[in-house]
């Protein structure tokens, strides 16, 4: 299995599971995980953790600055199929009409999106998929399919779905995948 972690996740872990992880335990089996290449975090992502919250991502998992580690976006080309998708499939519609947004604004705000650490996660897994699309990339998002920020495209999970990516939240990676056992005492 190979994982494709999104920012959202990170923080969620730095803020959430850290602090109960007095033993390092969950923190060195997602240094593990990065280190053998089932886990991997693309240059956006890292490009926006070092930025969210104070980089608090960076100043915890500290591991995640190798850029060993960072798999490059910048080289991976949507095809014909994929601008299809994302003019008719992964924009939302309603918000786009709802704003007045125009052709040429539509134009600016999808050269915006094909820049982003959510459209690269999307390329990247569709670009790591063997050829019989047996082996497919899981993305990790915290993100909900709830449309509440206003912008043209959809959330990556619906993006996910239309496009046949598997995809999941931080708790079933670590509960379902790696086989992670909480266990809290007081």
């Amino acid at each position: 299995m190979n994982a494709i972690i999104d920012s959202s996740s990170l923080l969620a872990f730095v803020r959430y599971y850290l602090p109960f992880d007095k033993d390092s335990v969950l923190k060195n089996l997602l240094k593990e995980k990065f280190e053998s290449g089932e886990l991997v975090i693309i240059d956006k992502v890292y490009d926006e953790i070092k930025f969210q919250s104070k980089g608090i991502v960076i100043k915890e998992l500290e591991f995640l600055s190798d850029k060993k580690r960072h798999k490059k976006t910048s080289e991976i080309y949507p095809n014909k199929r994929f601008f299809n998708m994302l003019e008719n499939q992964y924009s939302n519609k309603a918000i786009i009409k709802a704003k007045g947004i125009s052709e040429v604004e539509f134009e600016i705000e999808k050269t915006k999106y094909l820049d982003s650490a959510d459209c690269r996660l999307i390329l990247y897994a569709l670009n790591h998929q063997d050829e019989l699309e047996i082996v497919k990339p899981l993305i990790i998002t915290e993100e909900s399919r709830t449309n509440n920020d206003g912008k043209p495209f959809k959330k990556i999970p619906d993006i996910c779905e239309l496009s046949g990516i598997p995809h999941c939240t931080l708790q079933t990676l670590l509960k379902d995948y790696f086989k992670v056992d909480m266990i809290f005492s007081i």
